[in-house]
């Protein structure tokens, strides 16, 4: 009699417990629906204008006046192309990868060599320097941009790359250092302590041990950092003044201004300017999470 039970709520779905006498429902494979529900229309909110602007950039401006949110038909290749034989978007495109590129390796390099100090070194002042480090995720750049100028235009920096890439570096050391710490502390001591009796010293365990098992949270910073550098606009605005020194958030400004009865090329020119950002970060999302996730753990 009791198999039957069993055997009929077993149908029903769900376990069954014998200590108990009750059923235990089962959990669906595809975990709550009504979080998916929300995470799709957040999904929608983010992916929507940008299927806008990369679609707007195979129309026309007479289709794009006439039905604003509908699809290419016929589709055009001709602001792509445009933009691509363009002299200005290749300049700009370079500028904003040696930017991107140097503001990345600066941060990455200067972030891992503080954050080892602060992790592993004994000090009484180590807490402190990490606090003053957090203190600088609370001020960002705009509060600072006028007397960061004046600073940039006195050292001489000012209508160069480098005025741009060296306040990036300085203003994405705090962000680093928060995320690298815990990476660097949760190294065991042990295994600093072998390879020191080892005859390792401190540099050479810096290079053969620590730099190799921070791998993820290196990389979760230095993607962050290149992201950021390439889609900063302000402090660009504010130094550059030369458009052969123009970088592409900067440029899409500027082309905007000039075709503004261009939509749909304009349209094009951001698409392309936002590609590469856009790709690198979809490329390595799981790493930014994994050391996000690790940050955190540590």
């Amino acid at each position: 009699m009791s198999i039957s039970v069993t055997a009929r709520r077993k149908a029903r779905g769900g376990k069954y417990s014998a200590a108990n006498g009750y059923r235990v429902s089962a959990k669906t494979p595809w975990g709550n629906p009504i979080v998916y529900f929300f995470a799709l229309i957040l999904v929608a909110i983010c992916v929507t204008p940008v299927l806008y602007i990369v679609l707007g950039g195979f129309r026309t401006n007479s289709q794009i006046t006439v039905n604003p949110s509908g699809l290419p038909d016929p589709w055009v290749w001709d602001n792509y192309l445009a933009v691509v034989a363009s002299d200005v978007f290749w300049t700009e495109l370079g500028n904003s990868l040696i930017v991107a590129i140097c503001t990345m390796v600066g941060v990455v390099v200067l972030g891992i060599m503080v954050s080892f100090v602060i992790a592993r070194y004994r000090f009484k002042y180590a807490p402190l320097m990490y606090a003053l480090f957090s203190a600088g995720l609370m001020f960002p750049m705009t509060v600072g941009i006028t007397p960061l100028y004046l600073m940039i235009r006195n050292l001489g920096l000012s209508n160069s790359l480098a005025g741009i890439i060296l306040p990036q570096i300085a203003f994405g050391l705090p962000q680093t250092i928060i995320i690298l710490v815990p990476f660097l502390q949760s190294i065991p001591m042990e295994l600093e302590e072998a390879a020191l009796l080892d005859g390792c010293s401190r540099l050479g365990f810096f290079w053969r041990m620590v730099i190799p098992l921070s791998m993820p949270g290196v990389a979760t910073v230095g993607i962050l950092q290149f992201v950021g550098s390439w889609n900063a606009y302000m402090l660009p605005l504010f130094v550059l003044s030369s458009s052969d020194n123009y970088t592409l958030p900067l440029g899409v400004s500027m082309f905007s201004s000039e075709h503004s009865v261009d939509t749909a090329r304009v349209l094009a020119f951001t698409s392309l300017a936002m590609l590469p950002a856009l790709i690198c970060f979809t490329i390595f999302q799981k790493k930014i999470v994994g050391g996000l996730t690790g940050a955190v753990k540590g």
